[in-house]
């Protein structure tokens, strides 16, 4: 749609004003009784509602995973639908975790139900996965791009099993990995103050030299926290590429609830760590 700002542009502003943070919604079951929760609606409503209460006028992005509200049914569905319109109308960008991947009309039915402005699960992003063939994504990034939303590709993942697609080297000698990202530099050509198609790269890969993660997009990076990474680890993962980075931290915020000031202050904590860290490299 001609005249509506674009993810990129969005989230660009929303990281510069709020910090660079991206706090995951993960309710999963040892999450919901570490809080002293039930395994069920009502504790998966008041898990999500008081992270919304705590958090969405301060984080810039949030990124529930979508399966950890499907596992309740429609119910649950309706809990992240009205996260969703919350978050964003605290000013918050959504990005959602549902790593989707089709072809043809399958696609185009997942992409409408996340990138369509019209859905109730209307998102500013969406995971997706590339692995039928980068061309297979097209239905999302066309809509994505009609309704001023963006993606985030699975390019260079953190979990081990990743690699034996990911590092796989290609005839024309370039590995699945960095065709991935070549097909992201493409999408964001020319795309000012940044693109709307992302990657999702691992904060826990070490260095990553190897790879051009100047895709003038965003690299959405998670692993800090609980998964071993730390904000301070960015530079040398990233590279010239860390301004971009949106870090994504869900344990190492989340087990501070139910508690909403203890929630706020590890959201700042982090937010803060990672700002220093990305203005000193």
């Amino acid at each position: 749609m001609s005249g509506q700002e674009t993810f990129g542009t969005r989230l660009r502003r929303a990281m510069d004003e709020r910090g660079p943070l991206c706090v995951g919604i993960d309710p999963h079951a040892s999450l919901l009784s570490a809080w002293g929760l039930n395994d069920d609606i009502a504790g998966l409503e008041r898990f999500t509602g008081t992270v919304v209460e705590a958090l969405a006028g301060s984080v810039a992005v949030f990124k529930p995973q979508s399966a950890f509200f499907e596992r309740f049914g429609s119910r649950g569905v309706a809990v992240l639908e009205k996260a969703v319109a919350e978050l964003r109308s605290a000013g918050a960008l959504v990005v959602m975790d549902a790593k989707r991947g089709d072809i043809g009309s399958t696609m185009a039915a997942y992409a409408e139900t996340f990138l369509h402005k019209d859905s109730p699960l209307f998102s500013d992003a969406l995971t997706v996965s590339p692995y039928l063939g980068y061309g297979s994504l097209k239905p999302a990034v066309d809509l994505a791009r009609e309704n001023g939303a963006g993606l985030f590709v699975l390019a260079l993942t953190s979990n081990p099993e990743g690699a034996e697609v990911q590092h796989a080297v290609r005839g024309d000698g370039r590995t699945v990995a960095a065709t991935i990202l070549g097909h992201l530099a493409a999408e964001n050509a020319g795309e000012t103050p940044l693109g709307s198609f992302g990657a999702v790269v691992g904060a826990t890969l070490g260095d990553l030299s190897a790879y051009d993660l100047a895709v003038n997009g965003p690299l959405l990076a998670p692993g800090i926290g609980a998964q071993g990474a730390t904000s301070a680890d960015l530079p040398a993962v990233f590279g010239a590429a860390v301004r971009n980075v949106v870090p994504n931290v869900s344990r190492g915020v989340l087990r501070h609830g139910p508690d909403v000031m203890g929630l706020r202050e590890a959201a700042e904590r982090f937010a803060g760590e990672i700002r220093v860290a990305v203005e000193g490299a």
